[in-house]
């Protein structure tokens, strides 16, 4: 089943959970396989059970964390930057050879449950960059990397056991429960018609800006960081979209021509592995205008300049229930545009 065909990708974002999940649920079923017996095995031996070919839920995610941390010590280490509504840890890994002086990359995911592929795209960086380094040591010699999976874990939890579709966090604040942690961020918060105070809407901001505890403290971090991180770049699906600030108004801000060649680079690179066609500009001339968005407050308030938002597969034949299938061909060609743009700017700092 193809569910999402031929859907406006507003219209899907913004459906009424109950209405798409009853559109989707024969993809849901098909969706992600069981876990081998060879998975279940490497976790009791001590290992983790984190593979790229079906979605996992967060422990093992938080797992696989820990044991790069473990494993590969020299070069990486977990910090809890924070706290869920429901008590679960912020967890990020920096990922770096020690040196000092070098600019930082950030990357995040899973700020909205229902898009798996997110955290599964960046679990996959994390294993290129941690496990197969020595394909690519230059990436650890020009940056630092600074990278949460699972941004939103709560959310990403509560769609693997009750809602396949939720897309929020899951604090109590009015009459229906959660966030859109991606309308939370306060810059611009609460702009425009598409953002809304409706809390049983799927986008609903929230009662103020920075209202989530993990949003709060994804932007803590971002600022103590601030003059280190030169990249910013958040995974979200679905649509096959690069956007670049502003995501709040039309306006684009005075150096877009320098954001857009450097994510140009990227979207070569992706396309390169495997043709898949991506379009690159700003939401509003893309999708749709909207504000209080973590890119959005990325570049205008923590000045990161090269601030972007990844919106990976698909188009919307199966939407935010990707087959487990494509997380390994999601993976590569993500990476591929990751390791361009970095590879890029650092072309251009030391020209």
């Amino acid at each position: 089943m193809e569910p999402t065909r031929g859907k406006n990708i507003l219209d899907v974002v913004l459906v009424k959970p109950d209405e798409l999940y009853r559109e989707t649920k024969s993809a849901i079923r098909n969706e992600n396989p069981p876990l081998s017996p060879i998975e279940e095995e490497l976790e009791n031996r001590g290992g983790h059970r984190l593979t790229w070919h079906r979605y996992h839920q967060y422990k093992d995610i938080d797992s696989y964390l820990g044991y790069l941390a473990k494993t590969h010590n020299d070069i990486c280490q977990t910090e809890v930057i924070g706290k869920s509504s429901e008590g679960r840890d912020l967890k990020l890994i920096k990922v770096s050879n020690g040196a000092a002086n070098k600019p930082a990359i950030w990357i995040d995911g899973g700020l909205h449950g229902r898009e798996w592929i997110s955290p599964a795209t960046v679990t996959y960086i994390l294993l290129q960059l941690v496990e197969f380094r020595d394909q690519h040591p230059e990436l650890l010699e020009a940056f630092d990397w600074y990278i949460l999976p699972v941004g939103n874990p709560d959310g990403y939890e509560y769609s693997h056991t009750t809602d396949r579709l939720w897309r929020k966090t899951r604090s109590k604040w009015a009459a229906c429960r959660g966030v859109d942690p991606n309308r939370n961020w306060d810059f611009h918060w609460g702009e425009g018609t598409v953002t809304t105070h409706d809390s049983c809407r799927e986008d609903f901001a929230g009662p103020q800006a920075f209202s989530e505890p993990e949003t709060r403290a994804m932007a803590e971090f971002l600022m103590a960081h601030r003059e280190q991180i030169k990249i910013y770049l958040t995974l979200h699906s679905y649509s096959q979209m690069w956007l670049v600030p502003w995501g709040y108004k039309n306006e684009k801000p005075k150096d877009y021509y320098d954001m857009y060649v450097l994510a140009e680079k990227g979207v070569q690179a992706l396309q390169s592995v495997r043709g898949t066609d991506y379009l690159l500009g700003t939401s509003p001339e893309l999708i749709y205008a909207a504000s209080g968005g973590s890119d959005d407050w990325a570049k205008g308030v923590a000045g990161i300049k090269y601030s972007y938002t990844i919106e990976l597969p698909d188009k919307g034949n199966y939407g935010f229930v990707l087959p487990a299938n494509q997380i390994e061909p999601v993976g590569e060609e993500t990476w591929a545009a990751i390791k361009a743009i970095a590879q890029q700017f650092s072309q251009m700092t030391h020209s």
